[in-house]
């Protein structure tokens, strides 16, 4: 098996993340809807930055991004900086080589750097291997909510907010 290396996307990079997602799509469904626009949806105008895993055939394998979060209610007092991470996905044959954990310790690696902490919102549906992968990596589940948006047959969807907080230390 072909060693994987975790680096940062580049402009090239995009064509070959779009068809691993049609990839992922057709097998798994995510995500739900196809975007009108695939390479948009990659490349939304809030992305903060974007990485890549890719075998020693230059293959790419996943991909994860980090965008701007929304800013939060002030309700309860000052809350420090986030952003969300999302587009998380991983070609079937690399799933059980730890190649999803990987990507998102890079995101965790770069939150760290740049003192702020880590939302996602992810799909709720039983048995998700979404939500194993992010609860066994450290994410802490806030709330459970409605999407604004519906299944492609207009049913409603259920969406798992978690967070994942930096080590008050990283932020000295």
């Amino acid at each position: 098996m072909d060693e994987v290396t975790i680096r940062d996307r580049e402009p090239s990079d995009l064509q070959p993340c779009v068809d691993l997602l049609a990839d992922v799509h057709r097998l798994d469904g995510y995500p739900l809807n196809w975007p009108t626009d695939p390479h948009r949806w990659l490349c939304p105008p809030d992305m903060l930055h974007a990485w890549i895993a890719t075998t020693d055939s230059a293959a790419v394998v996943g991909h994860v991004a980090v965008h701007a979060a929304p800013v939060p209610s002030r309700e309860y007092g000052p809350t420090p900086p986030s952003a969300e991470l999302g587009r998380l996905f991983v070609a079937t044959a690399f799933r059980r080589d730890h190649v999803a954990t990987r990507l998102l310790q890079q995101a965790r690696r770069w939150a760290a750097e740049h003192h702020i902490d880590l939302t996602l919102e992810v799909v709720a549906s039983q048995g998700s291997a979404a939500i194993a992968l992010y609860e066994r990596t450290g994410w802490q589940h806030l709330h459970t909510t409605t999407a604004s948006w519906t299944t492609p047959d207009g049913s409603p969807v259920t969406l798992r907010r978690y967070t994942l907080h930096q080590d008050p230390r990283d932020r000295a």
